[in-house]
C-alpha cells in the first residue's frame, strides 16, 4: 500500500499534461472569438481588453459602456475566488473526483445554458457567465508539465516563449527548448480554436458554444483516467503541508521555551 501510495504519488497530474492545456487553450481561443462575434464585441477570457474598453467609453463619457465593459472583469474575479474555493472545500479524503473536473464539470453546464440564450438583448448575462467560467480554468489550469501557462489568455505564454528561446541561445541550455515549444505550443492552439470559433460562430451563432461545450465534456471524461492516482499525489502534498506546519510550531514553541 505504501509503495503504490508513493507511485501514484509521483505521477504528475493530468492537469499539468500538454495535450490537456492545448484542448483547454482551444476551448479558450474559441470563447473569445464567439463572444467578440455574436456576444457585442467583448472579450471572454482577456479582461485586459475589456478594460481598454472601460477606459475608452470612460474618456467618451459612455456611462453605460463603462458598466457594460467592466462587469465581465467583476465577473472574472469572482470566478477566481469560486476556484479557490472549491479548491479547499473539496478534499481528496471526501470525494474520488477531482476538484478540477467539478469546474470542468461548471464550464459545461453554464456553456450549455448559454447556448440557448437569444443574441442581443441578454449578452451581458451571456459574457458575465463566460468571463465566470473562463476565469475558474485559467486558475484552475495555470501549469503544464511544471511551467507555468494560461489556457484562456496568450501574453503570458509569448513571454514565457521568448525567454525561453532567449536562455536556449545564450546559456545553451537545451531544456529550454521543450518549455518554449510548449508555450508557442499553447498559443497556436488558441489561434485555433479562435479561427475554429469565428467560423463556427458565423454559421450557427449563439448555437455554435456547444462545439466548446462537447469538447470541455470530453475533457471531464479523460481527466478520470488514473484518477486515484491524481488523488493520492494530492494527499501527499497534503501531508507535506501538515508536516511543514507541525515543524513550524514544534520550532515556535521550542524559541518560547528559549
Amino acid at each position: 500500500e505504501g509503495r503504490l501510495y508513493m507511485e501514484g504519488a509521483n505521477k504528475k497530474h493530468i492537469s499539468e499534461s500538454f495535450r490537456l492545456a492545448a484542448v483547454l487553450a482551444l476551448v479558450g481561443g474559441f470563447l473569445d472569438a464567439y463572444t467578440y462575434i455574436c456576444r457585442g464585441e467583448v472579450f471572454a477570457n482577456a479582461q485586459t481588453g475589456n478594460i481598454v474598453l472601460v477606459g475608452l467609453a470612460l474618456s467618451k463619457y459612455n456611462f453605460k459602456g463603462i458598466i457594460y465593459h467592466f462587469v465581465p472583469v467583476i465577473a472574472f474575479m469572482l470566478g477566481v475566488i469560486l476556484t479557490e474555493i472549491i479548491k479547499r472545500r473539496i478534499k481528496p479524503r471526501r470525494t474520488y473526483i477531482h476538484w478540477r473536473q467539478i469546474v470542468i464539470g461548471a464550464e459545461i453546464i453554464v456553456l450549455t445554458i448559454m447556448a440557448f440564450i437569444p443574441m442581443g438583448k441578454y449578452d451581458v448575462i451571456v459574457n458575465i457567465s463566460i468571463s465566470f467560467i473562463c476565469a475558474m480554468q485559467v486558475e484552475a489550469f495555470r501549469k503544464v508539465n511544471g511551467t507555468a501557462l494560461a489556457t484562456t489568455m496568450c501574453t503570458g505564454n509569448l513571454r514565457t516563449a521568448t525567454e525561453q528561446i532567449f536562455k536556449l541561445v545564450v546559456e545553451k541550455d537545451k531544456s529550454k527548448i521543450r518549455v518554449s515549444a510548449q508555450a508557442y505550443g499553447v498559443v497556436i492552439f488558441f489561434i485555433i480554436g479562435a479561427s475554429m470559433g469565428g467560423i463556427l460562430t458565423n454559421i450557427y451563432w449563439e448555437k455554435a458554444v456547444l462545439v466548446a461545450s462537447a469538447i470541455l465534456f470530453v475533457v471531464f471524461i479523460f481527466m478520470f483516467r488514473n484518477i486515484e492516482k491524481y488523488i493520492l499525489k494530492e494527499l501527499e502534498q497534503e501531508d507535506e503541508v501538515e508536516e511543514e506546519e507541525i515543524d513550524t510550531e514544534i520550532e515556535e514553541l521550542k524559541h518560547m521555551k528559549n
